[in-house]
């Protein structure tokens, strides 16, 4: 045998000793209870997931699962519980290698069906296959480098506690170890991760909001926001607020489809830098209001937007065309971040802004005579929705209420939503509540309103939830990690799978990541509203009147075929 080839043989040796230590080096228990976390993390959950997604899901629930078995088998020893003996453990080991592996691939074979499962409800094209290789191949990569960042933990916290054992007792020596390795760790990933990855994401929205599109001009009407009679700059509006003000139906569009006259719907919008200070915004949007002719429409809305500035127009539109333009719209733009990132960043500013825009409004709506006056309300989309219902305090305007609102896609935190939904007719499901004698909180999805008991009759608020029973940002659930989420039990919303199961900690996982991908669905699902779904919602809140159930089926019609 030649030098070159017993060097070769060594290298291979060597390299085949290190797999069989690195092997080793797992805990049976982590690798049994990290596939059982893998193959759950392959069912359905809300939202449908391609397999690079799916990969990095079935990593970290991996990572999860196999933590959860090394902490245990830590405890076992810990509490000086017998172990088996080392021959024993080898041959548990490979058996629990070869099980393990014979339930991924098991699993990973089904995949494409579960994933079809949400496909077919959403009208999607069936998956030829899941990838299973390329699935598998992602999840042990985020695995590894998941491990591999918890052993350089470890050894940052055995170093630390070895170095201070020499000056202070052990058990202490290890707490302020762990305490060092914690604070160490949290600073790399908030102080240099995070806040570059948030100021890079900053400076691109901000960028985004700055934009104006070559194919929107100033409008020439001096009635609208941003035109040369408005005291609010065109440039000042951002992106959003200038989509807002220069699209919608027309008076012309409005009286076509109604065969009868019709009036140019007003929208009002102050931009993040049209003035200094929130309190400013929203006085400069209520001067604007009273400019325009607002409060001599028969309908005013105050819209709280989403972080960007966005509002639906599948909400607007719809709106306008029910009550024939005779509607004024108003709102202030409080961040030009996503929805998400908005919440992170600046979670309370918000609601500062839609409180602050509430109250000058409502002060000067209560101000005039009642019969002289138009009924107002209130509408938000996701975080527009949260914004909204903390914008007023209900002590403040049960003397003079306001007339209602339309809250669609709710986020789960949001208090109202929450209590109503908690104290829900238990005959009636998570997913589509029947809230007490439907006086004062109606829900809607895209199969319509909630049927009510005979003879409910609404009170002098109208609050309607529009929520689809697959989206994430409504219906996630921290509490999902220990307890089967109330809107899994009975029967599954119309656009659920039927194959999804809770599993303790992955179906957290699984909701989160839906929460990323919620508005990347076909509209009419997930966390993206259809205008034909609005309409049943809006004439619960608004009464406009004049409307045939064949006019109302012909209007969802027309918003159907865009």
């Amino acid at each position: 045998m030649t030098a070159p080839d017993t060097d070769r043989q060594t290298v291979v040796a060597a390299l085949q000793g290190q797999l069989l230590a690195l092997v080793a080096s797992f805990c049976t228990v982590g690798l049994l209870l990290g596939t059982l976390f893998f193959a759950a993390s392959l069912t359905p959950s809300l939202l449908p997931r391609d397999y690079a997604l799916q990969g990095v899901l079935s990593g970290v629930s991996f990572a999860a699962g196999y933590g959860i078995g090394v902490f245990a088998r830590w405890l076992w020893g810990y509490l000086e519980l017998p172990s088996p003996a080392p021959r024993v453990e080898l041959i548990v080991k490979a058996v629990a290698t070869v099980l393990s592996l014979a339930t991924a691939f098991a699993f990973l074979w089904r995949a494409s069906d579960w994933q079809n499962s949400i496909h077919a409800l959403m009208g999607l094209e069936p998956v030829e296959g899941s990838r299973p290789l390329e699935v598998g191949v992602i999840a042990i990569a985020v695995f590894i480098v998941i491990v591999m960042l918890a052993r350089l933990f470890k050894l940052t916290l055995h170093i630390v506690s070895e170095w201070l054992k020499r000056y202070i007792p052990r058990r202490v020596a290890n707490v302020l170890g762990a305490a060092v390795a914690i604070l160490l760790f949290w600073s790399v990933a908030d102080g240099v991760m995070l806040r570059y990855g948030l100021r890079l994401a900053d400076s691109s929205f901000q960028r985004l909001d700055a934009l104006i599109e070559s194919d929107i001009a100033p409008p020439a009407d001096p009635l609208k926001t941003g035109s040369a009679a408005s005291p609010i700059g065109w440039e000042e509006l951002g992106r959003a607020g200038r989509l807002f003000v220069s699209t919608g139906p027309g008076a012309t569009d409005l009286a076509t489809f109604a065969g009868s006259a019709a009036l140019e719907p007003i929208r009002v919008f102050v931009g993040l830098n049209s003035a200094d200070t929130v309190e400013e915004r929203a006085t400069l949007a209520l001067e604007e209001l009273k400019r325009t002719g607002a409060f001599e429409r028969s309908a005013l809305v105050i819209v709280t937007p989403t972080g960007t500035g966005w509002i639906d127009p599948a909400a607007m539109d719809t709106l306008e065309y029910l009550h024939r333009g005779d509607v004024a719209s108003v709102a202030v733009q409080y961040s030009y971040l996503t929805s998400w990132l908005s919440l992170l960043i600046e979670p309370g500013y918000g609601a500062d802004t839609a409180r602050a825009l509430f109250n000058v409004v409502y002060d000067y709506w209560t101000s005039l005579p009642a019969d002289a006056r138009p009924k107002l309300y209130l509408h938000g989309l996701s975080l527009g929705a949260l914004n909204s219902d903390l914008s007023f305090n209900i002590f403040d305007i049960v003397g003079d209420p306001f007339q209602g609102a339309l809250w669609s896609g709710p986020p789960f935190p949001s208090v109202t939503w929450r209590a109503a939904t908690a104290g829900r007719d238990p005959q009636s499901p998570a997913w589509l509540p029947r809230f007490r004698d439907g006086s004062a909180i109606r829900f809607a999805n895209q199969n319509g309103m909630q049927q009510q008991r005979p003879g409910a009759q609404w009170g002098p608020i109208r609050i309607v939830y529009l929520q689809y029973a697959s989206d994430p940002v409504t219906f996630f659930d921290p509490a999902s990690v220990y307890r089967e989420p109330a809107w899994m039990r009975g029967p599954r919303g119309p656009d659920v799978s039927t194959e999804l199961r809770w599993y303790p900690i992955v179906t957290l996982l699984q909701l989160a990541l839906d929460m990323s991908l919620a508005t990347t669905t076909p509209m009419g699902y997930g966390h993206v509203y259809a205008p034909e779904h609005y309409i049943d919602a809006w004439m619960q809140v608004t009464a406009p009147e004049g409307w045939q159930p064949s006019e109302v089926e012909r209007l969802k019609a027309l918003f159907a075929a865009r």
